[in-house]
């Protein structure tokens, strides 16, 4: 009976990887080459600064929002976006807001030089 359900626990992972895990992985460095995700994450940046600015409560709402969600969606969110969401929960923290503020501003700049496509280097040739 054990095995039976061993076996039927490693069938679902295996087709978890290789119809989920695999293809995605898969499309991240062609999103990340071509500068996608470093568009994408620059906007969502730019909105989380933008509801920094309208409104602190803002974030506090957005946070209390994320931690309402089912354990499996919270952890889906935090596994896309890692970045903004410790951004997100140092924010939420009662530390000074100077001491926040840097910590945000730190991920971000991380988050967007991780995701700066890489300048391919051209081929010059010498003159003969």
């Amino acid at each position: 009976m054990a095995n039976m359900v061993g076996n039927a626990i490693g069938g679902g992972m295996d087709r978890l990887v290789r119809w989920v895990v695999l293809p995605v992985t898969g499309v991240i460095p062609v999103l990340s080459r071509t500068g996608i995700l470093f568009v994408a994450f620059a906007v969502l940046w730019l909105a989380f600064l933008a509801a920094l600015v309208a409104g602190p409560a803002a974030l506090d709402a957005a946070w209390g929002t994320v931690g309402s969600l089912p354990m499996i969606v919270q952890a889906v969110a935090w596994v896309l976006f890692l970045p903004l969401m410790g951004a997100g929960w140092a924010w939420a923290t009662d530390w000074p807001v100077v001491v926040r503020l840097v910590i945000v501003v730190a991920i971000a700049g991380w988050n967007l030089l991780v995701f700066l496509p890489a300048r391919t280097p051209t081929t010059q040739h010498a003159a003969s």
